[in-house]
């Protein structure tokens, strides 16, 4: 079973004015071939979360702007270390996505006052090291959040503060979307507003920092840490078949 949501309506854009959009906008920047591949993860399980209307919303747009998108679907994603070694389906689709990823989207509800629990946990699901790889490590990362009632940006910078931490490159731009439930129709998409546009431009962003940095993504996180942690093992890793080849002689 995929955990991959089905996006609506992809082609559908109805709050958008295309007179004004460019296609392809980190064209100029570099190589935007093959697309860039964006993971989208959102924070609430109601059956109509505002977090992920806006992430379907996020993940058209970058769709016209010539980017993969997957959607998370985090529904049966347990609690962390709830199962034993994070061996759950869930889990381990999470990180072979988020290995796929060359950027992610984060877009969480506010919930008194921080990220919710559904947002945190997606995050704390991926380990920083995971047998030699780095499920988040230099990807380039857009934040979003939802609100209830008036704009806040606790949300947002709980969001930052989470993609430093797990070494994502984080755009300045970000989105925060207040008393959504004005903001959608019927018909679960998105009206025309400033909330609107600014989720434009937040996705045409996170799209020219992914290609800018796509070239450039393994000399950005080369770390001497790191390379003195592998030149170690390797050092322990030579003495153990030097130990080995001796007893066999």
């Amino acid at each position: 079973m995929s955990r991959v949501r089905v996006l609506p309506d992809p082609g559908h854009l109805p709050a958008l004015d295309r007179s004004f959009v460019i296609d392809r906008p980190a064209l100029r920047l570099g190589a935007d071939r093959p697309p860039p591949r964006i993971l989208l993860l959102y924070g609430s399980l109601r059956q109509r979360s505002f977090s992920r209307l806006c992430v379907e919303e996020a993940a058209r747009l970058l769709q016209l702007f010539g980017a993969e998108t997957r959607i998370f679907d985090p529904s049966d994603l347990p609690l962390p270390d709830q199962t034993a070694g994070d061996d759950h389906p869930a889990v381990h689709e999470l990180r072979e996505l988020s290995m796929w990823s060359e950027g992610h989207v984060w877009c969480s509800p506010e919930r008194h006052g921080q990220i919710t629990g559904v947002m945190k946990a997606q995050i704390d699901h991926l380990p920083l090291s995971m047998g030699g790889m780095r499920p988040t490590q230099g990807r380039t990362l857009a934040v979003m959040q939802v609100s209830a009632g008036s704009q806040s940006f606790n949300s947002v910078n709980t969001l930052r503060l989470l993609g430093r931490w797990m070494r994502m490159f984080t755009i300045p731009n970000q989105s925060s979307v207040a008393m959504a439930y004005k903001e959608f129709g019927d018909d679960d998409r998105m009206r025309p507003s400033s909330y609107y546009d600014r989720i434009v431009d937040v996705m045409e962003e996170l799209v020219r920092f992914t290609v800018l940095t796509r070239p450039h993504a393994a000399e950005l996180v080369d770390r001497y840490s790191e390379q003195k942690e592998i030149g170690l093992r390797l050092a322990r890793e030579d003495h153990a078949a030097t130990a080995i080849a001796m007893q066999v002689d």
